[in-house]
């Protein structure tokens, strides 16, 4: 498992999701910052350069697929994972983890009050694979 106080950044336009999902995510032990549109994203993440990085698809400004190309595009936050988070439906799926996201969750799947544990987990999990795949490529 990934240590607590690892970065998050968190990119959402809705307010109350923003919110929501920056409390549910700091009471599971992450440092959470976050963004409202795809502009600020992409400054949060050179600035701050989180652990892994939430993010909406649409996004007002720079849409997420933009910010997700964009990210994968810079070397400076090429390796941070992404987590889509979308209202899009899953049809997408596939074309967004072959754009560089590493997991996706639907919206309308992310009861706020019972999957905050399961997203936390994915982002443990997400972050546990980064660190293990960090200390082969030092051993190698």
């Amino acid at each position: 498992m990934a240590v607590l106080n690892s970065k998050v950044l968190l990119v959402e336009d809705s307010k109350f999701l923003r919110l929501a999902n920056e409390r549910a995510l700091s009471k599971a032990g992450f440092e959470v910052s976050t963004a409202a549109d795809g502009e600020e994203a992409l400054k949060v993440a050179n600035d701050k350069r989180p652990d892994i990085i939430l993010l909406d698809m649409m996004l007002p400004k720079i849409s997420g697929t933009e910010v997700l190309r964009a990210l994968k595009g810079n070397p400076a936050t090429m390796d941070i994972p992404v987590i889509v988070l979308t209202s899009l439906s899953q049809m997408n799926e596939e074309k967004l983890l072959g754009a560089g996201a590493a997991a996706y969750f639907e919206k309308s799947s992310l009861d706020l009050d019972k999957s905050s544990d399961r997203l936390a987990a994915t982002i443990h999990s997400i972050l546990g694979r980064v660190n293990n795949q960090k200390k082969q490529t030092a051993k190698a």
